[in-house]
């Protein structure tokens, strides 16, 4: 059995599945995944927990498995979360220099850093993370560290994610009502961009679309750091739904049509095709359209494309994409996906695999592995960090001003 300490495990309470994958940090501070469990989610709706009893179960059993397979016994996790409330804003912190050379000392980044932290959120939301971007001295921007340099005013512009305090409480009760610990929560987009972008991809510029079964998250980089988050409560649920009513079929007809016969763009071929809907008893009820089936199909993740391209369109962000588009999430599936992105984006899209770490490769390939393999990573990061804590302190370390209020 592997020393507990050096395991770190991320868990997804996904709408469509939960995942716990389980890394191990070695002697040279190598990540490696050892172990991997899911189980169907059915306590879960457009992200958020919905049945907590359910939602408990599926945990539980994603948890056993990946137990098993790590050899290892599960003590805390590093959750990931999303939601319609989940935001992303950056804001920009001013402090004047005024020591009598104008050299900047450390204790100006510290202040500069603080008031870019300190923002007025709704009452009812909380800051989960507080991105470091550029400084800027004087004006000129794209500095990386201020320190020892001259100048009369330091800017520095944080990207703040921060979302419903209660709502963010429901999975981090599921986890612990389990007898597991919440080392920290992670925004599943960002925990997705960990595990698929490298630092070369992260420095030209990319964006990252978790296409998943009731949200879709994105995150774009560019000059290294993090630019732009967004959430949006659409995915491939929402595709089902739609080929249920647009076709007339069950829900679960709906599903299964999807996977087999689903397509995110119109193949010349699927006209005048028709494809035979079967009852429980396995008896020909009904026929349906092939190309019925993909334009619907087509229509919703182009709508969920345009609205993510417009987002970044309104950022000014489109131009830094420089690697292109990365797609994960279940969604990632769907054939002709890239494609369909391609054309909406006009830049180069492709499926995003976890390459960024090693282990287990069944998983590293699946791209609905993506975020609870960021989460490891993630967690990770954290684990080098001088005084390694649990949630409270770590989110009071990091988000200061924004949690006390």
């Amino acid at each position: 059995m592997f020393d507990s300490s050096s395991v770190i495990v991320g868990l997804e309470i996904g709408t469509s599945k939960v995942c716990a994958v389980v890394g191990e940090v070695n002697d040279a501070g190598t990540l490696n995944l050892i172990g991997v469990g899911q189980s169907r989610s059915r306590g879960v709706r457009k992200g958020e927990i919905v049945d907590p009893e359910k939602a408990a179960e599926d945990v539980r059993l994603a948890v056993v498995e990946a137990e098993q397979m790590a050899d290892s016994e599960i003590r805390s996790v590093f959750l990931g979360v999303t939601g319609s409330h989940v935001r992303g804003l950056t804001n920009r912190g001013v402090h004047p220099i005024a020591s009598v050379d104008r050299e900047i000392a450390d204790e100006d980044v510290q202040d500069v850093i603080r008031n870019a932290k300190a923002i007025n959120l709704p009452s009812e939301n909380t800051g989960i993370h507080a991105i470091r971007q550029h400084f800027l001295v004087d004006g000129h921007a794209g500095i990386v560290n201020p320190a020892g340099m001259l100048g009369a005013r330091l800017e520095v512009d944080v990207h703040v994610i921060h979302g419903n305090h209660n709502r963010f409480q429901n999975p981090i009760r599921v986890v612990k009502g389990l007898q597991l610990e919440v080392e920290q929560i992670v925004y599943n987009g960002l925990a997705a961009s960990l595990a698929l972008l490298t630092n070369e991809q992260k420095e030209l510029g990319a964006l990252v679309i978790d296409l998943g079964g009731g949200t879709t998250e994105y995150v774009v980089y560019a000059g290294g750091i993090i630019k732009h988050t967004g959430t949006l409560a659409v995915g491939g649920d929402h595709i089902s739904n739609d080929l249920a009513y647009g076709l007339k079929v069950p829900l679960g007809r709906a599903e299964e049509l999807k996977l087999a016969h689903g397509s995110a763009v119109m193949p010349a071929e699927s006209r005048g095709k028709t494809i035979p809907v079967n009852s429980e008893m396995g008896i020909a009820v009904k026929n349906v359209s092939h190309e019925h089936l993909h334009r619907i199909m087509s229509l919703r993740l182009e709508e969920i494309f345009q609205l993510i391209e417009a987002d970044l369109a309104e950022a000014g962000l489109l131009d830094y994409l420089r690697a292109g588009i990365f797609i994960c999430g279940g969604g990632a599936r769907i054939p002709g996906i890239q494609e369909l992105a391609e054309r909406i984006f006009q830049l180069p899209a492709m499926l995003g695999k976890a390459n960024t770490v090693s282990g287990i490769k069944s998983a590293l390939d699946q791209p609905e592995f993506a975020a609870a393999i960021g989460l490891v990573k993630f967690g990770c990061f954290q684990m080098k960090r001088p005084g390694r804590s649990g949630l409270v302190t770590m989110m009071k370390n990091v988000l200061g001003p924004i949690l006390r209020r």
